[in-house]
């Protein structure tokens, strides 16, 4: 089923650049336009100058951005500031990090190694939330123009009895790597593991695994596409399709869903921009479907209601869709229950069954559109709507930042995930958010043989 290879990595030499600190960055769709600022700013070989590189004065077309890439990538190699590994090896990715919002500290487990792309028809890869046309689009020139992978694709596999994990961490303590710390304070380890023994047992031993795509739908399809395009071109010019090439193959960090290390962030919502918006309204019409609860909390104090609230969406999110909601020039934070009397099946008809039990679903579906009006599309363009990660984001977002609604959410469970994606559904956009997330730069995956 999984098909995964050893590879020869280029990486930063850390004679030629210093602290690796300097150069690696977060995944290319995390990078805000302050991030791009500091990445520039920090080193003239931070990985974002390929990336994300700027449109500069003068430019007249676009793809300007992807030749300064292509140039930039090259001059590295050829001055010793991008190195190769000398023999084929799989890598050891561990994370140490601290759950935010929480005082706990875990540590995950993965490894990098190439996996054959795969049609989503064949069974082997499944996805898990839809795509936007607009970043494939972005990548596919990137990979055409530098043809390298620079970031991970998170994959996540099933081994209840981590044997994988095991053989690897065996390896692991023979060897040396790199590690860095990344802004958010997440520890990140890579050790290269070359003994072709281990190669062999952990290659076997996922060659029975099925792989849903946790980060990178993206970068999955444009690798897909831009494979899809190489066979064209080979049989245009009356060239077998070489299964082996290069392009059949894409780089990715391969976790076990099993593990303790696993973490789902919820992504919050921000509606904002709406005209004649009432709250009241609102509330009227999501009182069809919602009952609900007032937490009243003092701005700018230690609030009253703040863990109630938190106790109560979480523990009663076990049982129903729960979310919370709060609203520009109002004091209390809101909980919206769905009703017990609500038949999803006949509100929802469309939707899958486990879909409609999400608590995303419920909320674009029945909240978003129903009761506030926004379309399908207007939310897949983001035209009232913005994404937070942090909960104190998006509350703040009401309180000063001239949003008119913030939307809370529980995360998704792993095992949510994985029955939809192997059901073969799709959650809506930013469903999921794994944490911490799998740095640009550590290694890469350079099509060049």
């Amino acid at each position: 089923m999984a098909d995964i290879l050893p590879f020869c990595a280029w990486r930063y030499d850390p004679r030629r650049i210093g602290q690796l600190e300097l150069a690696i960055t977060q995944p290319y769709d995390k990078i805000s336009p302050a991030m791009q600022e500091r990445y520039y700013s920090l080193s003239p070989f931070n990985l974002v100058r390929i990336i994300r590189g700027k449109v500069e004065p003068g430019d007249d077309d676009k793809n300007n951005v992807y030749s300064r890439a292509t140039a930039c990538f090259r001059d590295w190699i050829r001055q010793g500031v991008l190195i190769s590994d000398p023999q084929p090896a799989l890598y050891a990715y561990d994370q140490e990090y601290e759950v935010p919002g929480r005082k706990e500290r875990k540590r995950r487990h993965g490894f990098i190694a190439l996996g054959r792309i795969e049609d989503y028809s064949t069974g082997v890869v499944f996805r898990h939330e839809q795509t936007m046309p607009g970043p494939k689009a972005d990548r596919l020139e990137l990979l055409r123009h530098t043809r390298a992978h620079f970031g991970q694709l998170f994959m996540l596999y099933s081994d209840p009895s981590r044997q994988i994990e095991r053989t690897l961490e065996a390896a692991a303590r023979e060897v040396s790597g790199w590690q860095v710390v990344d802004e958010y304070g997440a520890a990140h380890s890579v050790r290269p593991i070359a003994d072709p023994a281990t190669i062999s047992k952990v290659v076997e031993l996922m060659r029975d695994k099925k792989l849903i795509i946790a980060d990178g739908h993206h970068r999955y399809e444009t690798a897909l596409n831009y494979r899809n395009e190489c066979r064209e071109r080979l049989a245009s010019s009356a060239r077998d399709v070489e299964l082996s090439a290069p392009h059949e193959y894409v780089m990715m960090t391969f976790v076990n869903m099993n593990s303790s290390g696993l973490t789902i962030l919820p992504t919050h919502r921000v509606v904002s921009g709406l005209p004649r918006f009432d709250f009241k309204t609102f509330r009227d019409a999501a009182s069809s479907f919602f009952d609900w609860y007032a937490y009243p909390v003092v701005a700018d104090q230690t609030p009253d209601g703040l863990s109630q609230f938190h106790h109560d969406m979480a523990s009663r999110g076990k049982l129903r869709p729960a979310i919370g909601v709060a609203v520009a020039g109002d004091p209390s934070l809101y909980l919206f229950l769905l009703k017990e009397s609500v038949d999803l099946g006949e509100l929802l008809p469309d939707i899958p069954e486990l879909q409609r039990q999400l608590d995303v679903v419920i909320l674009h579906k029945l909240l978003l559109e129903r009761c506030l009006g926004l379309t399908a599309a207007s939310i897949a363009a983001e035209q009232n709507l913005s994404y937070v990660r942090e909960f104190e984001a998006c509350w703040g977002a009401v309180r000063s930042s001239g949003a008119q609604l913030s939307f809370f959410l529980n995360p998704v469970r792993v095992e949510q995930v994985s029955q939809i994606a192997f059901g073969g559904g799709v959650m809506p956009q930013k469903s999921t958010d794994f944490y911490p997330k799998l740095l640009s730069g550590l290694t890469i995956y350079r099509l060049n043989s």
